[in-house]
């Protein structure tokens, strides 16, 4: 599958319809998500993933629609990744609310392009070198180490070389205007920070694609199969955003199944490039007479570390803590800054949602209250944004 145009017609023809879709009717149309609206187009996009595997089974064969779930399950997952490091950049950034959806458009929109072309290249790398399998196997098994070994989600910062560069050659200012890429300050044109918060989106996620290629050619060598799967999830990533932001933090076993996933995934690779060795130094140039795992049996194993790492997580108080300590950190950032969301309404509910937190940090058991980073900067924040609020109250 892959080798007609018309079926790569039809992928691009989806993926242009659905972001063109999205910008005219989500994003032209500048509003802050609700939960509901975010709820019911994630569902969406995960139903236009599930058609396509069930037209690939039927126009083509179940394995192959195997092939195309499993790729598009397990690069789900990897992106789940993703959207904490988007987090740190919108927060880092202070985008205001009613902005988000275009910054992440326009920045998924350019992870796609880049992805593309590490596919591509992947693809080619496979088709040309022998030993590529176990180049790629042994990325999955070292990603998979360092995943193990997670770093607090608070330590992480949107500060990169990139956006170093962007800064100095770039004429941009510190405020922004709507959803503007571009205003006027003192008689001249500049750029919003709009433009560099969507090459840190697009930017960054370069650092994923030399983990999650290789674990989609794992399952499957189908160039077309691992685009589309790519695609389909990419795209689904802003809705899914708005959706889970707010438990991101609450997620805190998800590095190591993803360890698990990748790391299953590399041995699956390192077992494939034996059974298909051709490399002199290795049994003489031999095949390996070794098991090979099909790509069912990883589906499975895939769908039950995800769930298991879900759940867990979501039960678990360590979890339940952190995501409290994250998102009262968040929320009063947002609240003090008032470029953030300007609208009061909307300035109130971010405030209600802090206290909430607040509460839910004092009822935490002693041994998480002493595990908080940073805990007296957190409790001068705190203190910072119930003055705002005081001194913001009518009457």
């Amino acid at each position: 599958m892959g080798d007609s145009g018309l079926v790569w017609t039809v992928i691009l023809a989806v993926i242009a319809g659905l972001v063109l879709f999205d910008y005219l009717f989500h994003v032209r149309e500048t509003h802050t998500p609700t939960l509901r609206e975010a709820a019911v187009w994630s569902t969406t996009y995960i139903v236009i993933a599930i058609l396509f595997g069930v037209g690939v089974w039927i126009f083509d064969s179940a394995s192959m629609a195997v092939e195309f779930f499993a790729c598009y399950i397990s690069n789900e997952a990897l992106s789940v990744d993703n959207l904490f490091v988007f987090l740190v950049i919108i927060s880092s950034f202070a985008v205001p609310r009613i902005a988000q959806q275009k910054v992440l458009l326009f920045g998924i929109v350019l992870a796609l392009v880049a992805r593309t072309g590490f596919i591509f290249v992947g693809a080619a790398i496979i088709t040309i070198f022998d030993w590529a399998f176990y180049l790629f196997g042994l990325i999955l098994l070292i990603t998979a180490g360092n995943l193990a070994k997670p770093s607090e989600s608070e330590g992480l910062t949107a500060d990169t070389m990139l956006i170093r560069i962007a800064r100095r050659t770039l004429r941009t200012s510190q405020n922004y205007d709507g959803d503007r890429l571009f205003t006027v300050e003192n008689g001249r044109r500049v750029m919003t920070p709009m433009l560099l918060v969507m090459i840190a989106v697009g930017g960054t996620d370069l650092l994923f694609a030399f983990d999650s290629i290789p674990a989609l050619f794992g399952l499957s060598q189908n160039v077309y199969l691992v685009f589309s799967a790519t695609a389909l999830s990419l795209l689904g990533l802003r809705q899914l955003y708005f959706l889970i932001d707010g438990l991101l933090d609450r997620l805190v076993f998800l590095s190591y199944g993803l360890a698990a996933i990748l790391a299953f995934i590399g041995v699956n690779l390192m077992l494939q490039a034996l059974h298909e060795n051709n490399i002199p130094f290795i049994n003489g140039g031999n095949p390996v007479p070794v098991g090979e795992v099909s790509t069912t049996l990883s589906l499975t194993v895939i769908i039950a570390i995800l769930i298991i790492t879900t759940l867990t997580s979501l039960l678990s108080a360590r979890g339940r803590a952190q995501n409290a300590v994250a998102g009262a950190r968040r929320h009063a950032m947002e609240y003090l800054n008032l470029d953030y969301e300007a609208d009061p309404a909307e300035r109130e509910k971010i405030f209600a949602r802090l206290v909430a937190e607040e509460d839910q940090i004092t009822a935490l058991p002693t041994k998480y209250r002493t595990r908080i980073r940073k805990e007296k900067e957190l409790t001068e924040l705190l203190e910072r944004a119930h003055r705002a609020h005081d001194a913001h109250r009518p009457g």
